[in-house]
């Protein structure tokens, strides 16, 4: 039977299962989710077997489990190892889903629910895709190896440690993931580059105990004064972030490059509508493209300190604190850039406060070379899926595991997301278009087909 034609035929079987996945409320943030996030694994282990798949196991961790699947039975064929997770964001502030958060609901030609585009809808998209083929042609026509986790949301710990203990067990020709978005509407896009990502947390302590303002206010130093003086002065006038060698080993991005990304159909008013701020500016001498996928950034995430609660309270607080982070390029070291950014806020910052400074994390960029073999059969699977030629894409985001196993087996890795911008991964009313969940089953059932001659 034609591909296409299997796939078409079971819509309404294939939303069905979909929407039960999403009904379980497997957050991996949250300890009263243990049962749920144990739930999720035995659903994906559960569904790998009704695909085909003879070896599916649970592998428990010291936090939450993941599940592994191996169909080998296809010799001389690419080994494709295909990642995702079943964990999914808290679904907080309940009060502003229109249908609640477990309760898939199908709205306007898309699907609500948490976990719908991040990332259960995209993992659901490979488990149909890899039962499609087994169905419509006995077998699959590539060696195929899965790793769904459950810690994604909360940074993937256990995985790390699973794949370092089993590298050989692991070994593959590429690695596949869906876990990004298309560029629009009507794009089907294949993402080429992330960016890295290093997070960091500042604590600032002024006076030993919290004093009245009245009493001590214009003699003892203020924490979160100087933490807001602090962060003024971390980009200059041409928003340039401002520690010295920051830029230093960003790599140079060739003009037809720069062109290409330019080129994309990608709309300016679309992106300020779903941002939805009175104004935009960024680094100078670069496109808004540009500045989200090719430049690094320095982010305030999260300030606090002080008296936060209702009415007045008169203190000068002891202490201040803040999150922030930097997205990195190629050729930017993390290490490196932490060290850098240390140094330079240490120096900033006056001697009347001590300053606690913690790397939370650090991760690296990534950049494929997209003219190779393997890009261009997952575009034209693509084109097969969606009837539109795909685009190649960078992110602003990052996804650790990428860059960790492109480290470790120095394969390529091709990303296939099946997201849009504004489906609010991590937001109320995350969601993804139905167009989109059934046109990416046909891609990547082509694309693993397809894959079967490279």
């Amino acid at each position: 039977m034609n591909l296409a034609e299997f796939v078409e035929g079971r819509r309404d079987q294939h939303l069905a299962e979909l929407c039960d996945f999403l009904r379980i409320p497997s957050v991996s943030a949250k300890s009263e989710h243990k049962p749920d996030i144990e739930r999720g694994a035995r659903w994906v282990a559960d569904n790998l077997r009704a695909a085909g798949f003879k070896t599916v196991e649970i592998v428990p961790t010291n936090l939450h489990p993941l599940v592994y699947a191996e169909s080998l039975e296809a010799p001389g064929k690419p080994t494709i190892l295909f990642y995702g997770h079943y964990d999914v964001q808290p679904p907080e502030p309940l009060d502003l889903w229109t249908s609640p958060a477990f309760e898939p609901t199908v709205r306007n030609g898309n699907l609500f629910g948490r976990g719908t585009a991040d990332d259960k809808g995209q993992v659901h998209i490979h488990l149909k895709a890899f039962e499609s083929l087994q169905k419509a042609n006995g077998k699959l026509p590539v060696n195929v190896k899965v790793l769904i986790e459950g810690e994604e949301e909360v940074g993937s710990v256990s995985l790390w440690d699973f794949v370092q203990r089993n590298k050989e067990k692991l070994r593959a020709d590429a690695l596949l993931v869906s876990d990004t978005s298309m560029l629009g509407k009507g794009v089907p896009s294949i993402t080429y580059g992330l960016r890295g990502l290093n997070y960091y947390q500042i604590e600032l302590t002024g006076p030993a105990r919290d004093l009245h303002s009245g009493v001590y206010g214009g003699a003892v130093p203020n924490p979160l004064t100087i933490l807001a003086e602090l962060f003024a002065k971390l980009h200059d006038k041409n928003f340039r972030v401002t520690v010295p060698g920051f830029y230093d080993q960003v790599a140079t991005v060739s003009n037809a490059e720069r062109k290409a990304l330019n080129a994309l159909p990608w709309k300016k008013k679309d992106f300020e509508k779903a941002v939805g701020a009175p104004g935009y500016f960024g680094e100078k001498g670069f496109t808004t493209v540009e500045r989200l996928w090719i430049r690094p950034t320095f982010e305030l995430n999260g300030i606090w300190g002080g008296y936060q609660g209702e009415g007045a309270k008169t203190v000068i607080p002891s202490k201040a604190y803040a999150k922030f982070s930097t997205r990195l390029v190629p050729n930017q070291n993390p290490q490196k850039i932490a060290k850098l950014v240390e140094k330079h806020i240490r120096k900033l910052l006056p001697k009347t406060v001590h300053c606690k400074f913690e790397v939370l994390s650090t991760g690296k960029p990534w950049v494929a070379p997209y003219h190779a073999p393997i890009f261009q059969k997952a575009q034209a699977a693509l084109e097969k899926g969606f009837g539109k030629k795909a685009v190649f894409i960078r992110e602003g985001g990052s996804i650790p595991f990428v860059t960790q196993m492109h480290d470790t087996f120095n394969v390529p890795c091709v990303l296939l997301g099946f997201g849009l911008p504004d489906e609010n991964a991590h937001a109320p009313d995350e969601h993804i278009a139905l167009e989109n969940y059934f046109g990416g089953i046909k891609a990547v059932a082509h694309f693993y087909a397809d894959l079967a001659t490279l």
